[in-house]
């Protein structure tokens, strides 16, 4: 992010529309994220405790947590970053569209797919 923000400063005087400003930081922080990304293996590792109304509750959240990010895991990369560009950062399919440079029909067919891979994996692991 900082990285972001330090090339949007370096280019401040040859933005022609800083109104757009925000889509270049977001461009450029999903560009550096892919390219990181490239660069080493990554692995998520966002399991916490939530919190839970009794030790059973709290292992079964943690489990399903568990899968739902193992399944995401195995997604494409296009895939995975159009579902978690809609639904974990609330982007319109306009919005995902501009971010990731491909049309906004093919936001929708490739959330679709990902959904229906989502749900494959998840109902052959539950």
């Amino acid at each position: 992010m900082q990285d972001a923000f330090c090339g949007l400063y370096r280019r401040w005087p040859h933005i022609a529309d800083q109104g757009k400003t925000l889509l270049y930081v977001r461009s450029s922080v999903i560009n550096g994220c892919r390219s990181e990304l490239r660069r080493r293996k990554f692995r998520l590792n966002i399991f916490h405790e939530p919190a839970g109304a009794s030790a059973e509750d709290s292992a079964l959240v943690n489990e399903d947590r568990k899968q739902a990010i193992l399944a995401l895991s195995s997604l494409p990369n296009r895939q995975r970053q159009v579902l978690v560009l809609r639904f974990y950062l609330d982007f319109s399919d306009a919005q995902i569209a501009q971010a990731l440079g491909i049309g906004e029909s093919t936001v929708r067919s490739t959330a679709h797919r990902a959904l229906t891979s989502l749900g494959r994996i998840l109902g052959r692991t539950s």
